[in-house]
């Protein structure tokens, strides 16, 4: 049987193939699954001293794997988010409490996903229990952006974005609650797609009918997160909103003709949240760039009300929740942000409750008008850049000042509340040289015609996708 060397392909050639190429490599035998272990584990180990993304790795458990090459992904590696148990490896949540923590069985997800051909390389960086946008821990330290070492890689799935910006990993897994996956997939270059909540069906929590934190397919390209998403859906009882894809192939529909799209740009959904001229700029070339005979672009402006109330309720009702069932001897360790956020919580009303839920009934309904006539709904990620690592949360946007460390990332609050799919696709950089993505936002159960419309605006931009050495940079010059 051919092997990667006879047939011209070294570890580096390897690590810079798409996902789907280096699937059909697996598939015709031109590759074995060990030698892109070696390759992954090589690049890890190469870029791990810069940007520390994979905290973890398990080369030995991913040798003894023994995937089916007719398998959907034939033996690929992959990462998973330290929030995620894989059996016999390592899992923290990236909290003290837990720094020693083994579990000794997958969550479902993971099972779902090696049956159809992955294979875990290791786990990736994440902030304390998730929470945050900055990825940092007390256990493996700060993760950092590899198109500027010095700034963060947002959070809390900045380990999956950063270790695929530099090719450790084809593909790697993310959760989002509020922009966990689209921020990070935004601030290092990377497609990242936060699903309708069900369609990736995972361990459930203290609630497992919150329908906030999902999980989803993080990539280099829109058609890699079309075949991850393949690998990870399906019905799963052991989540009550599981429900079964809405297609045979994500990726079929992700590849097939767009025919005419229709965007609905709104630049700061309807005053949301303050935005700097910078960022403005980038999203508004990039729409510009590309609007075509196919492709029309009216701008929109959402009524946002009452939507920061109604996620922060959720969320607080979320963390409150878990709060009952965790033991004490994991949640006194906790960095102040998590615990006030935990206490916040605990001081709802039912009146506080009401009214969130009255609020997202109409965000929804006014969402699924728009549908009506557009496809997706395009707006920023995040107001900002990245900021220095060191920095937790930006105390202003634009000059208007954040009342906490979740105000910043108001534009990820809609997708989040109404259960719609949201996709961070890159469009452009900073002049400092750092990336920046663009929001899509698709209509309910929407994963494929919204993967259409990215691939479709992914081919208009042609922006490269190769992965980078990680940008090391000692002076004291900020990035823009």
């Amino acid at each position: 049987m051919p092997t990667a060397e006879t047939a011209g392909f070294t570890g580096p050639d390897l690590c810079r193939l798409t996902a789907r190429d280096v699937v059909a490599l697996l598939k015709s035998g031109q590759v074995s699954t060990a030698e892109l272990i070696d390759a992954s584990l090589n690049r890890i180990a190469q870029t791990s001293p810069a940007i520390n993304a994979m905290v973890t790795t398990c080369g030995d458990r991913a040798r003894d794997a023994q995937p089916d090459r007719d398998s959907l992904l034939a033996g690929l590696p992959v990462g998973i988010k330290d929030l995620t148990d894989v059996a016999g490896v390592r899992t923290t949540y990236g909290t003290p409490a837990l720094a020693d923590n083994v579990p000794k069985a997958s969550d479902p997800m993971v099972l779902r996903m090696e049956a159809r051909g992955a294979v875990v390389i290791g786990k990736t960086n994440t902030p304390e229990m998730g929470a945050g946008a900055n990825t940092f821990n007390a256990v493996f330290g700060a993760t950092r952006n590899p198109w500027d070492t010095r700034m963060n890689p947002g959070g809390s799935s900045g380990g999956a974005a950063a270790g695929l910006a530099t090719g450790e990993v084809w593909l790697s897994q993310g959760s989002d609650l509020g922009g966990s996956l689209r921020t990070p997939a935004s601030y290092c270059g990377v497609v990242g797609l936060r699903p309708s909540p069900g369609l990736v069906a995972s361990a459930a929590g203290a609630d497992a009918f919150d329908a906030f934190g999902v999980d989803g397919p993080m990539a280099r390209n829109v058609a890699d997160v079309a075949l991850f998403l393949d690998a990870m859906t399906g019905f799963d009882p052991v989540s009550p909103l599981s429900h079964p894809p809405s297609t045979d192939s994500y990726l079929g529909a992700c590849l097939a003709a767009p025919g005419h799209v229709r965007i609905a740009f709104s630049p700061d959904l309807g005053g949301l949240a303050p935005v700097t001229s910078d960022m403005a700029q980038i999203l508004a070339r990039a729409v510009a760039r590309v609007q075509a005979p196919d492709v029309a672009v009216e701008e929109h402006q959402p009524d946002t009300r009452g939507l920061d109330h109604a996620f922060r309720t959720f969320r607080a009702l979320g963390m409150w929740t878990s709060h009952q069932v965790r033991p004490k001897r994991i949640s006194q360790h906790f960095k102040p942000t998590l615990a006030e956020n935990i206490r916040t919580g605990g001081t709802l009303t039912v009146d506080d409750i009401a009214r969130a839920n009255v609020t997202r009934s109409r965000l929804y309904a006014q969402m699924r008008g728009l549908f009506g006539r557009f496809d997706v709904l395009a707006c920023p990620v995040t107001g900002l850049a990245p900021l220095p690592s060191e920095v937790e949360y930006p105390t202003e946007v634009a000059g208007q000042p954040c009342r906490d460390y979740l105000d910043w990332l108001s534009f990820a609050f809609l997708a989040s509340t109404c259960g719609l799919p949201a996709l961070s696709l890159p469009v452009g950089s900073t002049s400092g040289g750092l990336p920046v993505g663009l929001q899509l936002i698709g209509p309910p159960r929407g994963e494929a015609r919204l993967l259409q419309v990215a691939r479709r605006l992914e081919e208009a931009l042609a922006l490269p996708l190769a992965p980078i050495d990680p940008i090391v940079r000692h002076d004291d010059t900020q990035a823009a």
